[in-house]
């Protein structure tokens, strides 16, 4: 809904357009879109609907950042591994490789990439075609790089 000032809310399990995605085991709910931003920031509350995570990738112009709300993941940043839980945060600096597991059977995570760049799109494409074979490729399109499978367990 929006405000007379610009301002917006999006309720909670609800995608700010309607429209959430199914990819890479979690259900992804855009909460601010790089539309509502010029750009500049974008950010998706996921719901890990399984144990894992993505490959270890890296962003070439965004950071990313992330809020675990339920669950416990491993998050490995660089060289680093973090244990996180509900009300943790962390930060993943451009051009430094970093991945997630979901520990727990199902979790949550806000996470957001600065600039937005096109990471909405990545996930609507994804969704069409999530193999392994066609990842790493669009992943370079959205301005991504796969540098190694998922941490372990």
């Amino acid at each position: 809904m929006h405000g007379s000032s610009g301002s917006f809310s999006v309720l909670a399990d609800q995608d700010r357009f309607g429209q959430p995605v199914t990819f890479l085991n979690g259900r992804f709910d855009i909460k601010i879109s790089a539309s509502d931003t010029g750009g500049a920031l974008c950010v998706i509350d996921t719901i890990r609907m399984a144990r894992g995570g993505p490959p270890l990738h890296f962003h070439h112009e965004q950071d990313e950042l992330f809020f675990v709300q339920e669950g416990d993941f491993r998050f490995r940043i660089g060289d680093a591994t973090h244990e996180l839980g509900p009300g943790d945060f962390i930060f993943g600096p451009r051009r430094v490789p970093h991945a997630f597991v979901n520990l727990t059977e199902t979790g949550r995570l806000m996470v957001g990439f600065q600039p937005a760049g096109t990471m909405e799109a990545f996930f609507a494409e994804g969704l069409r075609d999530a193999t392994s074979a066609t990842f790493r490729e669009l992943s370079r399109k959205h301005g991504m790089e796969v540098a190694g499978p998922p941490p372990a367990f």
